[in-house]
């Protein structure tokens, strides 16, 4: 018996080891795709004003209601920095909104000081220049948070001992939408979804060793996703396809053609459900090495078409 506790005991995993001190969290996937876009021939000015939790929800609790939100209020500064990680801050020029009211207080503290102390009668375009204006108006939100969307397990037990499996999953979806500010156009809408997954393992013992003596031992172990985690990589998810949504629909387009072919074809593979993401991505050393090939074909039969008409 006490063999079959040991076992069991191993299968499951380690406790990891806790700090005490603040760390930066690691580069998530979809964060690393952000950072790897080629450049874009020039960068797009864009706000964003809000970007905010419309799914109303509040946290589950075993006990009863509660006040705290089930996702994360933080979608606008998660959007905010999921912008500049695109080409590593070459693709977007972002311009605040989301305070403006705080940015246009400081800004008339400093035209009153300067008016008070330096006499100033106008405003010094050096001291205090225009600011900026976008073109493009980032809208959306987080529009479901879908709990128990699958749920399982699985337990055996023999003569007192066993052990046992639960898991859950939850979903997060974001909506991007890009509008034109000179025409008021929707220009594109994108959308992500993020899985959360939550699992738990564990083993008891139940066993009478003497007539009055009675053993009882349990072991277990829960993991559970971080909600915000889940919720950054569905908006950085959103962004990528709104840089590429925005490539295809000929709306911005890459500084070099060649280099971002390929990122483009992958993302029509995974939007279009010819590939699944994981597909795609094993795919991807192939597709860099004949893109460049492809697209120099094409220029060369174009060419070739060219001067045959000529000659003729």
């Amino acid at each position: 018996m006490a063999v079959l506790l040991l076992s069991g005991c191993m299968s499951l995993p380690t406790i990891p080891e806790t700090s005490k001190l603040a760390v930066y969290p690691e580069k998530t996937q979809t964060q690393q795709l952000l950072g790897v876009l080629p450049p874009p021939a020039r960068p797009v000015a864009v706000a964003v004003y809000s970007f905010e939790d419309l799914t109303g929800q509040f946290k589950p609790s075993e006990t009863g209601q509660t006040l705290s939100r089930a996702v994360s209020q933080g979608g606008g500064s998660i959007l905010v920095k999921a912008l500049q990680d695109a080409g590593n801050r070459s693709w977007f020029t972002i311009v605040e909104r989301e305070s403006l009211n705080n940015l246009l207080n400081e800004r008339n503290i400093i035209r009153e000081m300067r008016e008070r102390y330096l006499g100033e009668q106008g405003v010094n375009p050096q001291a205090l220049p225009a600011m900026l204006f976008a073109g493009v108006i980032l809208e959306g939100g987080i529009v479901g948070f879908d709990t128990n969307t699958l749920t399982g397990g699985a337990g055996a037990a023999f003569l007192g001992i066993g052990g046992r499996t639960e898991y859950r999953q939850d979903t997060v979806t974001v909506y991007i939408r890009a509008v034109s500010v000179r025409t008021g156009e929707v220009l594109t809408t994108v959308t992500a979804s993020k899985t959360i997954a939550s699992y738990a393992l564990g083993a008891s013992a139940f066993k009478f060793v003497g007539f009055k003596e009675l053993l009882e031992a349990e072991a277990g172990f829960t993991t559970n996703e971080p909600d915000q985690l889940a919720l950054q990589q569905a908006i950085e998810k959103a962004v990528y396809a709104l840089v590429l949504e925005g490539v295809d629909l000929k709306l911005w387009e890459f500084a070099d053609a060649e280099a971002g072919w390929p990122y483009l074809w992958r993302y029509r593979q995974e939007r279009d459900g010819v590939f699944s993401a994981e597909q795609v991505e094993s795919a991807m050393d192939q597709v860099r090495g004949a893109a460049p090939l492809r697209i120099k074909e094409d220029k060369t039969s174009k060419d070739d078409e060219i001067g045959s008409s000529g000659s003729r």
